[in-house]
This record gives C-alpha cells, sequence and structure tokens, in this order.
C-alpha cells in the first residue's frame, strides 16, 4: 500500500508542476489497513489560517482511522504558514502516522523548467533526486505535527455517522475529499 500512495503522489506532483502548480496538502486516512481517500487541504489565506486549515486536515481521519499519511511540499508549506524552510527544498514529504508514532519519508527533487507562461508562471518537471533514509519520529513542520497529534483524538460527535458528518462538514468548509468505493457515501 505504501509504495502505491507514494507513485499516487508523485505522480501527482509531476502533473501538478507540469500545469504550475504545486499540488496542495493531502492527508490519507487507512482504517484495517484500507485507504479511505485523499483529502486535499481548503483554500487557505498566508498565515494562521494555513497552519489551521492543515491542522484541520486531522478532522477526517478522527473520525475512525488507524493510520494516516500525509504528503505536503517543503517550500509551500513553509510558506503558506510563515514558517521557515527546514529539510530539502523542492521535495514531496510524506509522513506515515499511527497512534504509536510515526516515520518521515522525503523525496527531493530538481526542478526541470518546461516552459514558462506570459504571466511569468513556470511549468515544471520534476527530476526525483536518491531520498534519503526514513527518519522514525522525524521532525515536523507545525502544522503537519499538529494534523498527526489531531488524526488519533477522537472527535466527540453525537450522531450515529460521525465520518458520514465529517466528511459533509468538511466539503463545506472547502477542503476537497475523493473517497475510495468502500467508504463513499
Amino acid at each position: 500500500m505504501w509504495d502505491a500512495l507514494v507513485g499516487v503522489m508523485k505522480d501527482a506532483y509531476t502533473a501538478g508542476l507540469g500545469e504550475g502548480t504545486v499540488p496542495r496538502p493531502v492527508i490519507m486516512p487507512l482504517v484495517r489497513g484500507e485507504l479511505v481517500g485523499l483529502i486535499w487541504v481548503r483554500p487557505l489565506k498566508v498565515g494562521q489560517d494555513a497552519l489551521t486549515g492543515i491542522a484541520e486536515l486531522a478532522n477526517i481521519a478522527a473520525a475512525g482511522a488507524d493510520e494516516v499519511v500525509l504528503a505536503w511540499e517543503t517550500h509551500d508549506v513553509a510558506t503558506a504558514c510563515e514558517l521557515p524552510i527546514v529539510g530539502p527544498a523542492p521535495c514531496l514529504n510524506m509522513v506515515l502516522a499511527t497512534r504509536g508514532g510515526h516515520v518521515l519519508h522525503q523525496f527531493p527533487y530538481n526542478e526541470q523548467l518546461l516552459s514558462r507562461s506570459p504571466e511569468g508562471w513556470a511549468s515544471v518537471a520534476p527530476d526525483w533526486r536518491p531520498a534519503p533514509a526514513p527518519q522514525p519520529g522525524g521532525e515536523l513542520v507545525p502544522p503537519i505535527q499538529a494534523a498527526v497529534n489531531f488524526s488519533f483524538a477522537p472527535i466527540e460527535l453525537d450522531h450515529p455517522d460521525p465520518f458520514g458528518v465529517t466528511v459533509v462538514l468538511m466539503e463545506e468548509d472547502g477542503y476537497r475529499i475523493s473517497l475510495t468505493e468502500a467508504f463513499a457515501r
């Protein structure tokens, strides 16, 4: 499952960068080893809103996930959250987390310019560099660490379907949710 998720994220980055954008941070909750879906962060304003919006990705996982995978780009999150750049950049970061801890995986890349629009937007292709060894307990930027922490704090919803309610509320807030067939409602 891990290799498939890494492949999906690398493909998403290749496609997004080719269109001149970096994919937004995403959470992929798993229940008993089965992928629930992909949930991309809502549109963010720079600063506190970005910190909050990324941390709130955890809401979907708190509805019952056993483990979560979060993916983000180093420079993108640092810029949005007004944080210093920590670690390789540009870099696709992925963390696999359970209640017992997390492992940080980093996939650095060089950007190869494909084209530039008249407005100055660059279309690039990632040239994936060798990945450093996975880092058990590796340092996470604050909003990602918050999302990991909150992913395993049970939500208190007095409703027979807390997962379904969470999906609806997150969609209303602007999160893009794509559930697998097994979890689609």
